[in-house]
């Protein structure tokens, strides 16, 4: 039997120096959002700070704070308070000297069901993230979070009171393998939380294209896989010494699992809403019946990391 329609919504922001003044300016979207109908709300990737991965500098692993700490726990005061299931994508401190890309699930009752751990990092110029982040591990389950989740090699299924979710991050979002394995897992919505932009450099010339691709690699995973996909990415000019800096271009944007566009933002800040109805997967996936003609007998070569010569 299906569940019943639940309204999500992706919260698209600048982000300023002024970590305390980026997570209030948050908590407003969020209660908007809620007034608007959410009962899922996802933010931007790395919310509260600036995108600080433009460059090298040791001081700005002091960003990063534990799951739970201070963020996570004034953000379970506001679900619990809105009965809203949350996805907080932060910088995590781990250990001394082991620190995380992380999106927290809180449900619906404040409740922290769980944190999923960036798998996939890239590297490239002003994208550092090699140099602040570890990747999630195969096992990386929390001993200390409750049982409301599924996992398979470090990919997260989360149990909430509206849906069963996916969170993957950014540089996720271009494999495959990520959101299929979250599919299989069970979640009916997947959420990426983003932080992707323009380099100035490159604006002109391959800007529109850019933005193209990274919808088009998202849409397919709704389609493939028969789910929703909602992915909020932040906005607004961020500079960065002895750089031209980064743009970030927004348009957050929710499809549904065949394809088509429920909600999206422009270049501004915004939050992109829409309903998704579970009982649209099943009659996605009985008319495109993916998951059962898939041959799981013939695919041992995913697991190369190349099979030519």
């Amino acid at each position: 039997m299906s569940k019943p329609p639940v309204t999500v919504a992706i919260v698209q922001e600048t982000a300023s120096e002024d970590r305390s003044a980026n997570l209030e300016r948050h908590i407003a979207r969020i209660r908007e959002a809620h007034t608007r109908g959410a009962r899922i709300v996802c933010l931007q990737e790395l919310f509260n700070a600036p995108y600080f991965c433009k460059a090298l500098r040791i001081d700005r692993f002091d960003i990063a704070e534990p799951i739970p700490g201070p963020t996570v726990e004034r953000l379970q005061q506001v679900a619990r308070e809105l009965e809203t299931v949350l996805v907080i994508p932060i910088y995590e401190r781990q250990a001394a000297g082991l620190y995380r890309n992380s999106a927290a699930v809180v449900d619906a009752d404040g409740s922290l069901l769980g944190v999923y751990r960036k798998m996939h990092i890239p590297h490239d110029p002003l994208f550092e993230e090699k140099y602040y982040f570890a990747p999630g591990d195969i096992d990386d389950v929390p001993p200390s979070l409750p049982g409301a989740a599924e996992t398979s090699d470090g990919f997260r299924m989360f149990r909430t009171r509206y849906a069963d979710i996916g969170v993957l991050i950014c540089w996720d979002q271009w494999f495959p393998e990520a959101a299929r394995i979250t599919a299989l897992l069970g979640a009916e919505i997947l959420f990426y939380p983003t932080a992707i932009a323009w380099h100035p450099d490159e604006k002109a010339t391959f800007g529109a294209d850019q933005v193209t691709a990274w919808r088009t690699i998202q849409r397919s995973h709704a389609i493939a896989n028969g789910v929703f996909v909602a992915s909020p990415n932040r906005a607004g000019f961020e500079s960065e010494p002895g750089t031209r800096g980064l743009e970030f271009f927004g348009h957050s944007v929710i499809f549904d699992p065949f394809g088509r566009i429920l909600a999206e933002a422009g270049t501004d800040p915004a939050i992109a809403i829409a309903t998704c109805d579970p009982a649209l997967i099943e009659e996605t996936r009985r008319n495109w019946p993916f998951l059962r003609d898939r041959r799981v007998d013939a695919y041992g070569g995913i697991l190369s990391r190349y099979l030519g010569r």
